[in-house]
């Protein structure tokens, strides 16, 4: 297995230095790409643009070297010397310019990040790998095309995951599906929070308790037609969640009820209850 995946880590460092070297050489925003990154701290403003595009040449031949068959451990001996290279720049970048852009895979301002960072790891690693075997990368996929099929999409997975610019592409898409699909505004009863969260607000029981507050809500949920709704608080000088019951069903201000429990010992300092809907649970004065 592991003489599988090192057969077929020249088509992952290709892939990657391929897809480099089209934000170099063909990106329409190259030069303000450049005056972003810390390569004009570098080697200097007017050699900063050549040194680029230059890059960008180096790895579009090694990548096609890789990707073309048959691929000589030199080619991957080289594409681990740039890795290295990569992580070297990266690492300068972090500490010398750390508001630049990476530059890396695409035109985006993106700042080097620990991640840029662990991308060029991977790529070291896979380059070394890469130099460490004699079997082609053709071979290993005709003998095991399903697992180095998954292998390759793992490994290109995980590039994609270690690359902040190219975030915009899968990860907000993906944040915006789980909004979707959560509701994350809304309980399970369909009644959104804002709802909740005004009326309590307008109850009595919350402008008793407003001076111990110290959060806005920090966290929310449903149970048996009530919605619990969490607040920091401090009585006393001692750390406590202010816990608001809001009834699902009825509207009423006066319906709200509050409890402050204390943080360390789960023990309920403070019950405040307001005018009860028809069901419901009861909560009663209970002093300090």
């Amino acid at each position: 297995m592991l003489e599988m995946i090192a057969a077929l880590q020249p088509l992952v460092v290709g892939a990657v230095l391929v897809w480099s070297a089209r934000v170099k050489i063909l990106s329409r925003h190259t030069a303000a790409t450049v005056n972003r990154s810390a390569l004009v701290r570098l080697v200097g403003e007017r050699r900063a643009l050549p040194a680029y595009r230059l890059l960008g040449g180096v790895e579009l031949a090694l990548g096609g070297l890789l990707l073309l068959p048959p691929a000589p451990r030199w080619e991957a001996a080289a594409a681990a010397a740039l890795a290295v290279g990569f992580l070297a720049y990266l690492t300068y970048a972090r500490r010398a310019a750390p508001t630049s852009s990476c530059g890396c895979l695409s035109a985006r301002a993106t700042p080097v990040s620990g991640r840029s960072v662990g991308r060029a790891g991977l790529l070291v690693a896979a380059g070394g790998l890469a130099a460490a075997t004699t079997a082609g990368w053709t071979a290993a996929l005709t003998a095991r095309p399903l697992a180095g099929a998954a292998v390759l999409l793992v490994e290109l997975a995980a590039v994609v995951a270690l690359s902040p610019e190219l975030d915009r592409a899968w990860l907000l898409p993906l944040r915006q599906l789980r909004v979707r699909l959560t509701h994350p505004l809304r309980g399970n009863s369909g009644v959104p929070l804002l709802a909740s969260v005004q009326q309590l607000q307008l109850s009595d029981a919350y402008r008793r308790v407003a001076p111990l507050l110290r959060s806005d809500v920090r966290e929310h949920w449903d149970d048996a037609g009530w919605r619990f709704v969490g607040h920091a608080a401090r009585y006393q000088g001692r750390p406590a969640t202010a816990v608001f019951a809001v009834p699902l069903t009825d509207a009423e201000p006066g319906s709200v009820r509050v409890a402050v429990v204390d943080d360390a010992t789960g023990h309920t300092l403070l019950s405040l209850a307001g005018a009860p809907p028809a069901t419901g649970p009861h909560l009663s004065v209970v002093p300090a």
